[in-house]
């Protein structure tokens, strides 16, 4: 009997590319299938991060430049956030703020997913010993108070933004670390991961390949909560003074420092908390989305 070499039909996807398409049309129901507010949650948070990035191409000022114009109120002579003590632009400012605040959240996220995710992924795949002194390790930074380790950071280092965000690096990752070592222990129970090791699959390629895919989901939707609260937590480090010196253009900082003209000028400390409001019920309703995505 003749063997006949069958290619794919001109139209007919590919298995690899059927299951692609397959993939895209579950998340596609499943974004259809979440509420009005989460999917509108998506959307601003891809818009609001493209914005961000492209803060010096929209910001109408720099955020130091003098517009000399003292205390102008909301809507004065163009500007639509107002002016402050100093004459600079508010919303430029704020719109610089927001762009420092958005990025160094997802700046300690990422950290905290690399470093808690090697942890965890070693703990739980060794077992034993080793995995009892790695939780024990994580729990010692666990118990750390992040905002007494932030001043004592910055006592010792001096204060700025990148020396803030190595104290909160400190006190993030451990509850990733925790995660990841969690679903890993699941996973290694499981009838796919016994059947790989029993195939002959190496330690380095049973956790890649096996193990490691199955933690992604869990740590999305821990990292998509977290923001709002590393916003908040940034920015009240900030206004405590655990930020970059004046004049630098920070959320927290700029509301602390206008806080003496809170009952003449409003607007100087009230546009910055308001950045920080925009930024937190963003990054909430899309980590609710997120959540929803998982679970649907």
């Amino acid at each position: 009997m003749a063997l006949e070499l069958r290619l794919p039909e001109a139209g007919v996807p590919t298995r690899w590319s059927g299951g692609r398409s397959q993939a895209s049309r579950r998340v596609l129901r499943k974004i259809n299938r979440l509420g009005a507010l989460n999917r509108a949650g998506l959307v601003l948070l891809v818009l609001i991060t493209l914005a961000l990035l492209a803060v010096p191409l929209i910001a109408p000022h720099g955020p130091l430049d003098n517009v000399k114009l003292t205390f102008g109120h909301p809507g004065a002579k163009g500007f639509l956030l107002g002016t402050d003590e100093q004459s600079r632009d508010l919303l430029s400012r704020v719109l610089y703020g927001m762009r420092t605040t958005w990025f160094a959240a997802f700046l300690v996220i990422a950290s905290g997913i690399v470093i808690g995710g090697i942890i965890g992924l070693t703990a739980g795949m060794a077992g034993g010993w080793i995995d009892a002194l790695l939780m024990r390790f994580t729990d010692v930074f666990l118990a750390l108070p992040g905002p007494l380790l932030a001043l004592a950071v910055v006592s010792a280092l001096g204060a700025s933004l990148p020396h803030t965000l190595v104290a909160v690096m400190i006190v993030w990752w451990p509850f990733y670390a925790r995660i990841v070592r969690g679903e890993v222990r699941s996973i290694m129970s499981r009838s796919h991961v016994e059947a790989a090791r029993m195939g002959g699959a190496g330690r380095l390629g049973l956790a890649f390949r096996h193990v490691l895919p199955g933690t992604v989901g869990p740590v999305l939707v821990t990292a998509s909560l977290d923001i709002g609260a590393l916003i908040l937590t940034l920015a009240g480090l900030s206004f405590l003074g655990l930020g970059s010196p004046a004049p630098a253009a920070e959320l927290g900082a700029m509301s602390a420092r206008g806080l003496t003209y809170l009952l003449t000028k409003w607007w100087v400390p009230v546009m910055p908390a308001l950045g920080v409001f925009v930024l937190v019920f963003v990054a909430n309703v899309a980590g609710d989305a997120v959540r929803d995505l998982a679970e649907g």
